[in-house]
């Protein structure tokens, strides 16, 4: 597989073991999940599916960032206990993911229950001389990493300028360098802490995907995922703290990243409160596999806008997919297969995939004698893929490999089961009818 990497700016061969390692960045759990997070985690979904069906192993981390200072002041204001909050959005977002089928994370961590690695962590960057207080707080020094500014590749005022406005404090008297990463919050009042050899605290944003990825993943992880938002600072910090602790570089092979959906013209954002919400389109009743086909039709490296338009098209198109898998026989099917492991080995290339799949579609209704959807409706709903722990249950929801399928195996009236084979495999898409609620 191809990928394009933020650190190198280029499309290159993703070299892995014969297990790959893959961290992606979570939620911070104060709200629901809007499209750009499904579409943010559609990019790795895809990414396993690859790797599996080109016959890798795959272990795969998420963290979720369930202490931080968004998640403390929403309940604040809503008088709520910040854990109960975290744990109702948590169960929210791994429902929603599971309804679109995203493969489930090997390990699902929250910040809470990494404390102890984390204070490992810090302990360590402070043995190194890589930490320094101010006042009752402890902050890493970017001077300790030579290679600080190698992902994102900005310059020093526009991370100035991006710090101020993602949660650092480059303004904050006292620190070596305003780019300077917080390490451990010193205790608030009001707020959570730990005990630590620093003091009673929390820690800060960055440090803890650097100590949840090395406990779990141990060496150099080959895909850092996230949005394109967390290049800068957070991918950066993170690296820093896990290179300077380890000693060695780098901390990850790639670094994907995947750009932002934007609603009325601008980035679908909490803060702006222009958002489209994965548990609203399922309450609604929305056909959720043509809603993650409307997904698949934008590459991952590209913004792009969301409107009901394209969950419009998704729907025409998913009818169509389904009328031509449940005819008796179809045009040879190793073709497609072909095509789309092609297409999504090449940096993840899923409307080029879908356009491979439209094509032996179209010619097996018009081989039928139809041109229209047929069988399916939208409506209903069916979240396919199991539960939202670790690994889920059926073909598409576990991933798994269609090597030796095509051939002999693709024409006739093999071929449209093995399209739909592909297409849950593949894809993620489930191709079985609709059925109406209640049925």
């Amino acid at each position: 597989m191809r990928i394009f990497d933020t650190a190198t700016s280029s499309v290159r061969a993703l070299d892995s073991a014969p297990t790959a390692h893959l961290y992606v960045c979570g939620i911070t759990p104060y709200d629901a999940t809007h499209l750009g997070h499904a579409f943010t985690y559609l990019t790795y979904d895809l990414a396993q599916r690859v790797l599996r069906d080109s016959g890798h192993d795959v272990l795969y981390v998420q963290n979720v960032t369930d202490v931080d200072d968004p998640l403390l002041e929403r309940a604040d204001r809503d008088g709520l206990d910040w854990r109960d909050l975290a744990a109702r959005e948590i169960a929210l977002f791994r429902e929603d993911m599971t309804a679109l089928r995203m493969l489930a994370p090997d390990s699902y961590i929250g910040v809470v229950e990494a404390i102890p690695m984390i204070v490992d962590m810090v302990a360590e960057l402070v043995d190194r001389g890589a930490a320094y207080h101010v006042d009752d707080d402890l902050y890493f020094s970017v001077a300790a990493a030579p290679a600080f500014g190698d992902i994102s590749h900005l310059s020093r005022a526009e991370m100035l300028a991006i710090c101020a406005e993602r949660g650092g404090d480059p303004h904050r008297a006292g620190k070596k360098d305003p780019l300077d990463p917080l390490l451990w919050r010193a205790q608030r009042p009001g707020e959570p802490s730990w005990p630590s050899p620093f003091g009673p605290g929390r820690p800060g944003w960055h440090i803890e995907c650097s100590a949840i990825a090395r406990h779990h993943l141990g060496g150099v992880v080959d895909i850092q995922g996230g949005g394109t938002d967390l290049s800068f600072p957070h991918h950066e910090c993170s690296a820093a703290h896990a290179e300077v602790a380890a000693g060695a570089r780098p901390f990850a092979r790639s670094y994907v990243h995947t750009a932002m959906v934007s609603l009325d013209g601008h980035k679908m954002s909490k803060s702006r409160g222009n958002l489209e919400f994965v548990s609203r389109l399922r309450r609604a009743g929305t056909d959720l596999a043509a809603l993650r086909l409307a997904l698949l039709d934008h590459r991952h490296t590209a913004g792009w806008e969301w409107t009901a338009g394209l969950l419009a098209d998704a729907v025409t198109r998913v009818e169509r997919w389904r009328a031509a898998v449940a005819l008796p026989a179809g045009p040879d099917a190793a073709g497609v297969l072909a095509a789309v492991r092609e297409r999504l080995a090449d940096d993840l290339d899923a409307p080029g995939a879908l356009t491979a799949v439209d094509a032996w579609v179209d010619a097996a209704l018009a081989d039928a004698g139809g041109g229209s959807a047929g069988g399916g409706s939208a409506g209903g709903g069916s979240a396919g893929g199991g539960s939202a722990g670790s690994g889920s249950a059926g073909v598409g929801s576990s991933g798994g490999s269609l090597r030796g399928s095509g051939g002999a195996a693709g024409a006739g009236g093999e071929a449209p089961a093995l399209v739909a084979r592909l297409v849950d495999t593949l894809l993620g898409v489930d191709l079985e009818p609709v059925r109406p609620r209640g049925s």
